[in-house]
């Protein structure tokens, strides 16, 4: 949809109700303040007007004459028993054509090329290895989202790597087959890092997704679409603004693995998405409008069986894997309808009421036949079943305007200390009118409830981020397993990545059982990368 121009309905004029008019560091938290209170003076606003707009964020129109890149698969190769894959954060120029002039080329940062990274790929059992190198200007770390492996693996705050640095994190991997993804998560400069474009998908296998009656040809019927937005000013190069909006940046232009305008030519009859919302504040709701998908995977893996759907939707850092029956001869668009972001302040201020498309599927004339999705469930699957019955401990966690529990993000401060071994409930509340996710390092959760009932269908598999609709409670249950650590921390945080940054995370540490660590000072040095 398109906004309605009429002099008090842009973006800008929005983010001055919230307070952006201040300072950065005053006016974070005037515009934070100010969110609740703004309604109303928004709502009068576009109402002089004559009616609300549909848009003020609203999504540029383009020609789908691009074809879909696909990011390559890493090499790797297996030394003394460890799959090693090497990574090296970059510089570089692309170009972003149709959304820039063309021979435009924009600067931007990539793993091992100019933008995104190659799609890592490793089998459930195998113990890897990633040689990580940083040749950019400034530190940056790389979080491997989604995976289980110990602190000092993860990739946070806390394993940052300065310029000329390298880091080696390795662990087995011991998780259900699933779409993951890595991006980097330096303290405070996650967003601007991500937006540049360092990102890139982590594939696991396990024996149950590598018998699955699914498309499986990587890059040909089985596809990652990293779905992200961006702004760009009139020179071509990157905007990203604090104008005081919220969530964050919501960009003009909508592009599919960096390809603005993309299509993909489909040679089967069902075509796997791997979709991941790469955004660093814009959630999507993705569908067809001609045709309903089946819904395979969530954040973790496989989910139970097939779910047919009509749509999905996915916050920053949320991912789905969905397959598409194709007929011969035939196109049809993946679009990013309305999104219901809940009983948020302002929806179309924040993305809410944007329509738009995102990649166009092309069918060949003659395709080939493929199954209709089916699997068995893997031999790990009784190991890796979450019951409520084995919670020993339940968490509250409150999300406001930048704190969790009243908190900033202090890197010096342990917020919470869990037990090795112990399943738990945490049970977590935006409290506030606007968007907020909620992501959780090491584990995988499963959804319980949300105020008090079943959630949705598509959020009933294994989790690791999820949108939080405003002052609704959602009950998350996770076990910790395997990695104990009493001087390295996880984290937790919103995931939209101006949230983030701006202090909205907190840090636990795993601990073995006796142990006398409690919240407060962090003692110890995490480990840093070597340089």
């Amino acid at each position: 949809m398109t906004a309605r121009r009429c002099g008090c309905t842009t973006r800008r004029d929005v983010a001055r109700v919230h307070g952006a008019s201040c300072t950065h560091s005053v006016g974070a938290g005037v515009r934070r303040r100010a969110v609740v209170a703004g309604v109303a003076t928004v709502v009068l606003l576009t109402a002089a007007c004559g009616a609300l707009p549909g848009s003020v964020t609203s999504v540029d129109a383009v020609t789908f004459d691009q074809e879909l890149a696909i990011p390559p698969l890493a090499e790797s190769e297996v030394v003394d028993g460890v799959r090693t894959f090497s990574l090296t954060a970059q510089e570089g120029t692309t170009s972003f054509a149709p959304a820039t002039e063309r021979g435009t080329q924009t600067e931007t940062w990539g793993f091992d090329g100019a933008y995104l990274g190659p799609t890592l790929r490793a089998e459930r059992g195998e113990r890897v290895a990633v040689d990580v190198a940083n040749e950019l200007d400034e530190t940056t770390s790389v979080h491997w989202h989604g995976m289980h492996l110990p602190p000092a693996m993860d990739g946070g705050p806390h394993q940052e790597i300065e310029p000329g640095g390298t880091w080696r994190p390795t662990w087995e991997v011991d998780q259900p087959g699933a779409t993951l993804w890595y991006h980097p998560h330096p303290h405070g400069e996650t967003e601007e890092h991500v937006y540049r474009g360092l990102a890139g998908m982590f594939i696991l296998d396990d024996d149950a997704t590598r018998a699955a009656d699914l498309p499986s040809g990587y890059g040909v019927d089985d596809v990652p679409v990293i779905v992200q937005d961006k702004v760009f000013d009139d020179a071509g190069q990157l905007d990203l603004t604090d104008d005081g909006g919220e969530p964050g940046t919501l960009g003009g232009v909508v592009m599919a693995n960096g390809t603005v305008g993309a299509y993909h030519e489909v040679t089967t009859e069902r075509v796997r998405l791997r979709l991941l919302n790469g955004s660093t504040a814009r959630t999507y709701t993705f569908g067809f409008p001609d045709r309903s998908f089946d819904l395979v995977a969530s954040d973790g893996g496989l989910l139970e069986a097939p779910l047919e759907r009509d749509q999905v939707r996915l916050a920053p850092g949320e991912r789905a894997e969905i397959v598409v029956t194709m007929a011969a001869g035939e196109t049809t668009r993946l679009a990013s309808t309305e999104t219901d972001l809940g009983s948020v302040a302002v929806p179309f201020a924040m993305g809410g009421n944007d329509a738009f498309d995102v990649l166009e599927l092309r069918a060949a004339d003659e395709l080939t036949p493929s199954p209709e999705p089916a699997w068995e469930p893997s031999q790990h699957a009784d190991g890796d079943a979450l019951d409520a019955a084995d919670a020993t401990v339940t968490r509250t966690f409150e999300l406001d305007e930048r704190r969790i529990n009243g908190e900033r993000m202090d890197p010096g401060r342990i917020d919470e200390v869990a037990t090795v071994g112990d399943t738990e409930i945490w049970e977590v509340r935006s409290t506030v009118p606007m968007p907020h996710s909620f992501h959780v390092h090491d584990v995988q959760f499963r959804v319980l409830s949300i105020d008090g009932g079943p959630p949705p269908e598509e959020l009933v598999g294994r989790k690791d981020t999820v949108y939080l609709e405003p002052r609704r409670t959602y009950r998350l249950l996770m076990r910790f397993e395997d990695y104990s650590d009493d001087a390295v921390p996880y984290m937790y945080h919103c995931h939209m990545l101006r949230h983030e940054d701006e202090g909205m995370m907190g840090q636990f540490v795993v601990v073995e059982p006796g142990s006398d660590a409690t919240p407060g000072p962090l003692q110890g040095a995490a480990g840093h990368a070597t340089h």
